[in-house]
């Protein structure tokens, strides 16, 4: 019983975590350097922010690591309930982190292209920040299609905690229904990328809603222990 419960505040404090340094990277980097749709301006940001702007982007390799050390703490406190959905949303979060990842390191390619490498002497200062801004538009596409992992791991996330008697059923249907959430933001990102930013709000209350409730259960009331028991009992 001793050992779920730190497994479950554990997880709820890899959550927090991540969540703070998600909000800290962006905070650095994207929001405040990058201009979408200004390639001379983002690359005189980064010149003139280079520091800050790598430590975004390092901030934003270790979100992704605790995203995913927070899965394997769920993996290990959902399992009783069903050992291959468990499995299944521990698989979906290691590739939408993967992707992650790779939209992240990214960010590191626009370095050359702002510091105007040597290598690069064939190309005119704008097209080295047209390229600059290239990457910046593929990590946003990497990032946009990692969602749609991330949208998919909530779903059998959300399933197992409202059968699993020791969480709160009210948590599993606002992960549930973050999925669909995530999903409306990828469709949008990709569809209607125009209008992404002016019809999302909804969409991220919802995964905003669902993810700290989910966090700050874990942290302040950990799991019924009885529950989890019997579950591990049945299981085993």
């Amino acid at each position: 019983m001793k050992v779920m419960q730190k497994t479950a505040r554990l997880a709820g404090g890899l959550y927090l975590i991540y969540i703070l340094v998600t909000v800290l990277a962006n905070a650095l980097g994207r929001s405040a350097i990058i201009v979408p749709g200004d390639a001379a301006q983002t690359a005189a940001n980064i010149l003139a922010h280079e520091a800050q702007f790598r430590l975004g982007v390092v901030l934003e390799l270790v979100s992704s690591l605790l995203f995913i050390l927070t899965a394997l703490a769920l993996y290990a406190l959902l399992r009783p309930v069903g050992k291959h959905l468990s499995l299944s949303f521990l698989v979906l979060n290691l590739v939408g982190g993967a992707v992650v990842t790779v939209s992240a390191v990214c960010l590191f390619a626009v370095f050359p292209f702002v510091h105007q490498a040597a290598y690069l002497t064939d190309f005119s200062a704008g097209q080295l920040t047209g390229l600059a801004l290239f990457w910046i538009k593929l990590r946003d596409m990497l990032f946009g299609s990692a969602q749609l992992f991330y949208a998919a791991w909530t779903l059998p996330l959300g399933y197992l905690i409202y059968k699993s008697g020791y969480l709160p059923r009210a948590l599993g249907v606002l992960l549930m229904a973050d999925c669909f959430a995530v999903i409306g933001w990828f469709l949008q990102s990709f569809l209607v990328p125009n209008y992404t930013l002016s019809m999302s709000y909804g969409f991220f209350a919802v995964s905003f809603l669902a993810e700290v409730a989910l966090t700050l259960w874990l942290l302040i009331k950990g799991v019924n222990a009885a529950g989890w028991e019997k579950r591990a009992a049945a299981a085993a």
